[in-house]
């Protein structure tokens, strides 16, 4: 029998940005290439053997309870944690992992609105053998390059502009939304508010946490642009993926 794997999916984001879409959805439901984005994340979580998912729910949480039910059609056995009130992304993450089965095990935990092709055995990896080294390290996380959101203009030393550059890679790493996580994270989690403001910082002091750097590609889907530019690349991956098959 398969090791039983858990992930949890922060899916209960609004999604301002993305209205008129999230009038009637939670953001993470936005369709992408014809599918929820949670049903391109649930995909994704399988490759690397991920066999129960939480879904984290709050906005319109039935919908995505509507769409997945128990997760049979999707690969997965699907789980659910409501949120009476707002907790904030590492209130609803405690809340989740105090439903999951004390095995010991590491989660995976992702925030709801990211796609990306970062290969998650690396981060499980990287988390096993940080804990072998370290019984009190408690999570390993993904990062990704930062991308200028603007052009970037090169001058020399006497005020010529040499050249412009669009969407220019920073000499800068940013949170990429994507954890392994030791489940004994559970009691260091805010009852209310953010892990990334308050347990991430903490652990990063105390050298409980390390991160993985992926090239691959990986968006956080927070507006029409964020939606456009990954509706292109999955659609580019599609006819790759035709190609090689004809």
């Amino acid at each position: 029998m398969a090791a039983t794997m858990y992930a949890l999916i922060l899916a209960g984001g609004k999604g301002e940005r993305l209205r008129p879409l999230t009038d009637s959805v939670p953001k993470p439901m936005v369709i992408v290439d014809a599918q929820p984005i949670l049903a391109h994340q649930v995909a994704w979580l399988r490759t690397a053997g991920v066999t129960d998912v939480v879904f984290l729910v709050g906005y319109l949480g039935h919908m995505v309870e509507g769409h997945f039910g128990d997760g049979a059609d999707f690969g997965v056995r699907a789980h659910y944690s409501y949120e009476e009130t707002p907790l904030g992304r590492g209130g609803a993450m405690r809340k989740g992992l105090g439903a999951i089965p004390d095995s010991g095990s590491p989660v995976i935990a992702t925030n709801g609105d990211v796609i990306t092709r970062a290969n998650i055995g690396d981060l499980v990896d990287d988390f096993h053998t940080r804990t072998a080294q370290n019984r009190s390290h408690l999570a390993t996380i993904l990062t990704v390059p930062m991308v200028s959101p603007y052009g970037i203009v090169d001058t020399d030393a006497d005020g010529m502009v040499r050249s412009f550059s669009e969407k220019a890679t920073l000499p800068y790493l940013i949170n990429g939304g994507v954890y392994v996580l030791n489940p004994a994270i559970e009691a260091l989690l805010p009852e209310f508010g953010d892990h990334e403001t308050t347990t991430f910082p903490e652990l990063a002091a105390s050298g409980r946490m390390s991160a993985v750097q992926t090239d691959k590609f990986w968006r956080s889907v927070d507006s029409f642009k964020d939606l456009q530019e990954v509706e292109m690349y999955l659609a580019g991956e599609s006819e790759t993926i035709g190609r090689e098959k004809s």
